[in-house]
């Protein structure tokens, strides 16, 4: 029976202890993304971010095509066969 009240201190002490410290990076980042050095955000973050902008606006821009030509092929007139 002591065992089994034992059980929920054993559980708390597994979750509230890591074995790895996390760092907090985020103090890091700000310094990085507000310091003035003419960069526009999205590119602030490194290669990452604007592989990922660069990626975002082309698919933007494609499917912004694309909706354009079926928007126009549908307000044509279809031909009788």
């Amino acid at each position: 029976m002591n065992r089994l009240l034992r059980i929920p201190l054993l559980a708390s002490r597994a979750f509230s202890s890591s074995a790895r410290q996390l760092r907090n990076k985020v103090p890091e980042a700000q310094k990085r993304f507000q310091e003035d050095n003419g960069l526009p955000v999205h590119i602030k973050g490194g290669i990452g971010d604007v592989v990922l902008y660069r990626a975002t606006m082309t698919l933007t821009l494609a499917v912004t095509c694309y909706s354009v030509y079926w928007l126009l092929y549908a307000s044509l007139p279809q031909k009788k066969k």
